[in-house]
């Protein structure tokens, strides 16, 4: 049941009739409180504590066993952690049913591939002792921090060969379907046909639950999927994987809201099996976990770092400003020319990351410089992409879509427009101009996102997570708008500026090759510094030290509750808070689509070891309010991605 209060097993009579086919881990339908509703079973058993009379079950939907025993403690668990509900991890765990695909046969078990080979981590001074104890079950715990160029997709491949020539499953988590494919790829040069499926969102209804019913019945020993493939009921599991645990696509939109690296790590607990945070930056929750050593980190010597990444430059140094005195300044400088220019000549396509997509989706006043705004409706004014009629480029609202074809600054009166921000249609525009019969193609949303792109001499313009892989790698890559991702009020700012960075100049070739990237920010700034020493544990043990000191996560952890005033107030006032809880707020709050009247934030911050105490409170007041009926819900996330 979704109600709060109502969060726990009930028991119900089985049939005679259904006795036969009835087991833990099928769907049925029950009655309650005089509704037909769907269930699983959890549990048989021959007695119940139940003093009254057991209402029987309705009707028995499928004998198909999707719900493992292992997920539904792995789904009370989370929703426990995370003060949620289990139905809340169910509708993620177990995709709808379709019955055309249980009527299939099940296919035999394909057999088990023989231990991989090690080379493809020796470059990793621990690489093949990883490979060696997911092979053999044990439960190996590693922050593995990539090299740039790794043909990354290859090793965890084979860290789930490995796993499965022990006899155990894998299950590796990617953010996106791009990196998704290049995994399945992987997979299908590396195991046997049969053995692994992909579980992705964007997939067919029957697709995806025929692939689902493969795992339940055990031909599949290994899953690669995004997000909600964390709860993949894999038998026998004996390694969890996520790559790229930065990026905000790991965390899950909808309530218990988990992040998926933080739900691999619980499974690998309760699991007892290997565990393994790939990425080529670090996150200070990785860092975490190397220095609380919970994890060992993976990472290469700084000679093979040196003979693997391409040269990183940034503006600043002495020399380059005096022969171009506007570089600080300048969205180009002279050096990012110099640099595309000689990567254009050798033949190799360059990359140019820019933070923003769109054409211009900022406009400002050409005089006084205040943000344009709609003169119906107050929104920010932008270009879009797309020409109008006749190839013009009309500034549009971007909230009410209304054209401004005239413009009258209440601030100043000025009546000219200039772009505030740029997008990557803008900048793809501006390169073609400053290097004319270079061919220029745009990644990111609105253009489409390229997944490869031909090694031959091009500009490649894309925004972060959108970059293609070059054949043959990049020749330089320019990375623009720092102030952008630098001068964001958030508390990853840095973090998260790094790991775009770090994963676009990672499909670059090594400076030995020629390979070169130029950032558009000042040398001085320590992500920069970390930029061009390639050393993103360095900046993550520096993230934390300071979290840490402020008493931030991932040192503490963090409940937001927003809702209007008066239930936030009562949510308080019912709420038993750990003693050493620190309630932070009310804050303003903008309402959600389909949200009214006025909103407020609190958060609540606890010291790490009393998060499940703070997580208890918090769903034990919902638990009230729910059975009360209480009209105005109050939205609990535990550790917030966004503190803004």
């Amino acid at each position: 049941m979704p109600l709060a209060h109502l969060d726990r097993p009930f028991d119900y009579a089985v049939p005679e009739a259904m006795a036969a086919e009835i087991r833990a881990g099928c769907r049925v339908r029950v009655r309650f409180a005089g509704q037909l509703v769907d269930g699983f079973v959890l549990e048989l058993a021959d007695t119940t504590e139940h003093g009254g009379k057991l209402a029987p079950l309705a009707k028995l939907v499928s004998a198909e066993p999707v719900l493992s025993p292992e997920v539904s403690v792995l789904a009370r668990s989370v929703a426990d952690r995370w003060g949620g509900t289990v139905t809340d991890v169910l509708r993620l765990a177990v995709p709808p049913r379709r019955a055309a695909a249980e009527k299939r046969p099940v296919p035999e078990p394909p057999p088990l591939p023989p231990a991989p080979d090690p080379a493809g981590f020796a470059r990793y001074p621990t690489g093949p002792a990883l490979l060696t104890a997911v092979g053999e079950g044990r439960p190996a715990r590693a922050v593995w921090t990539a090299l740039p160029g790794e043909d990354w997709p290859a090793r965890l491949v084979e860290l789930c060969q490995a796993a499965l020539s022990g006899g155990r499953g894998a299950l590796v988590v990617a953010p996106d379907g791009k990196d998704l494919d290049r995994l399945a790829a992987a997979a299908e040069q590396r195991l046997p046909p049969g053995s692994f499926v992909v579980l992705r969102a964007d997939a067919a209804p029957d697709a995806r639950y025929r692939r689902f019913l493969d795992v339940v019945r055990g031909s599949a020993r290994v899953v690669l999927g995004t997000r909600a493939a964390v709860y993949a009921p894999v038998a026998d599991l004996g390694l969890v994987a996520v790559w790229d645990d930065g990026d905000d696509l790991h965390a899950e939109p909808r309530a218990p809201y988990a992040h998926a690296r933080d739900v691999l790590l619980h499974r690998a607990h309760l699991a007892s099996c290997a565990a393994v945070v790939a990425a080529t930056a670090r996150t200070a929750e990785a860092q975490l976990l190397v220095e609380s050593g919970w994890a060992h980190e993976l990472a290469a010597e700084r000679i093979a770092l040196r003979a693997a990444a391409p040269r990183v430059q940034a503006l600043g140094a002495d020399a380059e400003l005096a022969r171009d005195p506007a570089a600080r300044t300048a969205r180009l400088p002279s050096l990012a020319h110099r640099v595309a220019r000689q990567a254009l000549a050798d033949g190799a396509p360059v990359l140019v990351q820019v933070p923003r997509a769109g054409y211009a989706p900022g406009l400002a006043c050409d005089r006084c410089r205040a943000p344009a705004r709609c003169a119906v409706c107050s929104g920010p004014l932008g270009i879009s992409p797309t020409p109008g009629p006749g190839g013009s480029r009309v500034p549009a609202c971007r909230w009410c879509a209304r054209p401004a074809a005239t413009f009258d600054c209440p601030h100043c009166h000025g009546t000219k427009l200039r772009a505030s921000v740029v997008g990557a249609t803008r900048t793809a525009e501006e390169l073609g101009r400053a290097f004319p019969g270079a061919a220029v193609r745009v990644s990111g949303r609105g253009s489409g996102v390229l997944p490869t792109v031909p090694g031959g001499p091009a500009l490649v313009v894309a925004t972060p997570g959108a970059e293609p892989v070059a054949e043959g790698g990049y020749g330089a890559a320019l990375l623009l708008d720092s102030w952008a991702l630098l001068g964001r009020a958030d508390l990853r700012a840095g973090e998260e500026t790094l790991r775009r960075w770090l994963n676009a100049a990672a499909l670059v070739r090594p400076a030995t090759a020629g390979g070169q990237v130029v950032v558009a920010a000042d040398a001085a700034h320590a992500v920069v510094q970390a930029l061009v020493r390639w050393d993103p544990g360095w900046l993550a043990g520096r993230e934390l030290a300071d979290r840490r000191a402020l008493g931030f996560p991932p040192a503490t952890r963090i409940a937001a509750l927003s809702g209007s005033p008066q239930a936030l107030a009562e949510f308080l006032e019912a709420a038993r808070l750990p003693a050493d809880a620190d309630l932070l707020g009310p804050v303003p709050e903008p309402p959600r689509p389909g949200q009214e009247g006025e909103r407020e934030r609190y958060l609540v911050r606890v010291p790490r070891g009393e998060g499940v105490a703070l997580a208890a409170a918090l769903a034990e007041v919902q638990g009230v309010r729910s059975a009360k009926k209480v009209p105005e819900h109050v939205r609990v996330q535990l550790d917030p991605l966004d503190l803004v």
